[in-house]
């Protein structure tokens, strides 16, 4: 629990202080490190190279140690130009013995901000930067440095730690952004598959009947209360397509969500249905429960699309709906009988997701899908719904 909040906490911090525009955010080191560097009780922490006897301070030795911190203040813009001013800085105050000042650890952090920031020339400042140290090295052994060759080297060490330090990070930044985009990816596909779905599953159900019924109605000339009852279907369909459509845009633009709230009831469904010709019956409906928003559309949906082939595949066959509520489930089907004409007699009508725009959205609920032809040639749906599934 600790552990958590101090991580929320670190990354409110690191939030807020992103915020900050790269040149405000280098500011403050710079300002800070050089304040800092005229404490004289902190130049025990400075970095030192070579031992060599120190000289009394003068107006160089100031410029000096202003030389290695005010160029913080363009570390992660120009990291190069920092590294490269605060190092020759560095070189030249530890090669003429200056007094020791706490300003000199700012060569690690220009280090470190090539590591972290540099774009471009990365290898070759590497080269550089280390040619650089062997030439400052001889240099202040040939002044007289007492320092070994283990020294030296144990102090390259140093530098290149700070330099590795900065290219984690760097690398880590990198792979947290290659993460983000393909999360953003992800997430657009998963958003355009839901959209597409719910697209399928609004406008299949009601067009089907729409062309079901104009098709019926070229036979019905000697029968003009029937022509006006199938003129009465198709126009109830259309608005209620045309309904849910203007519903969902509404939801997408203003919310980003996919998700429609059902438009009506299973029991709506079945009368819409049966009133389009196709002979339907509601079975077990019992008392329904306060379903979740995610259960209850899924559970709209298989009825919906259930009955959708139905109209499609099996026009004018016996149609039955069942819908149990259970403790913990809600159990859905929809059997219709076998259908007059084969499947493919109507092919034109079918988009091909229905399926499996179902399957994807029982199952990301926890639930279960069937669908499949039955031994007597008729077809089945099923779906097995937990009450308490992820929405």
């Amino acid at each position: 629990m600790g552990g958590t909040r101090v991580g929320d906490l670190s990354r409110r911090l690191r939030d807020r202080w992103r915020v900050h525009d790269a040149a405000v955010r280098d500011l403050w080191p710079a300002v800070a490190f050089t304040g800092l560097a005229f404490v004289p009780a902190l130049s025990v922490m400075s970095a030192q190279l070579g031992d060599l006897p120190r000289r009394p301070a003068d107006a160089l030795a100031i410029v000096l140690v202003l030389a290695q911190t005010l160029p913080l203040a363009v570390r992660t813009r120009w990291p190069a130009a920092c590294l490269a001013i605060i190092g020759a800085s560095f070189a030249v105050h530890e090669a003429a013995g200056y007094p020791h000042e706490f300003g000199t650890v700012t060569i690690y952090l220009a280090l470190y901000s090539v590591g972290a920031h540099q774009e471009r020339f990365r290898r070759l400042i590497a080269v550089v930067a280390s040619a650089a140290y062997v030439v400052l090295c001889v240099a202040v052994h040939l002044l007289g440095s007492p320092n070994a060759l283990s020294e030296f080297l144990v102090f390259y060490l140093v530098l290149v730690a700070c330099w590795v330090l900065g290219v984690f990070v760097r690398r880590r930044r990198l792979d947290e952004a290659e993460q983000r985009r393909r999360s953003a990816l992800a997430a657009a596909a998963a958003e355009r598959a839901r959209i597409a779905r719910e697209l399928h599953d609004v406008v299949t159900h009601h067009v089907t009947g729409i062309v079901v019924q104009a098709d019926a109605t070229q036979f019905l000339a000697t029968s003009p209360d029937r022509v006006v009852t199938a003129l009465s279907t198709i126009g109830h369909a259309g608005r209620r397509a045309l309904a849910e459509l203007r519903y969902l845009l509404e939801v997408l633009e203003a919310t980003g969500e996919s998700a429609v709230p059902v438009a009506g009831t299973v029991r709506d469904l079945v009368l819409q249905t049966r009133n389009g010709g196709q002979p339907v019956d509601l079975v077990g409906d019992g008392d329904r429960l306060a379903l979740p928003a995610g259960v209850g559309l899924a559970m709209y949906r298989v009825v919906q699309e259930g009955l959708t082939n139905a109209v499609k595949y099996a026009e004018g066959r016996p149609t039955t709906v069942r819908v149990d509520y259970r403790d913990d489930r809600v159990e859905v089907e929809v059997t219709n009988a076998a259908a007059a004409v084969s499947v493919g007699a109507r092919s034109d009508l079918s988009g091909g997701r229905g399926l499996a725009g179902l399957r994807d959205r029982v199952g990301a609920l926890g639930g279960e899908l069937t669908a499949g032809e039955q031994p007597d040639g008729g077809f089945r749906l099923h779906a097995s719904i937990p009450v308490g599934g992820a929405e």
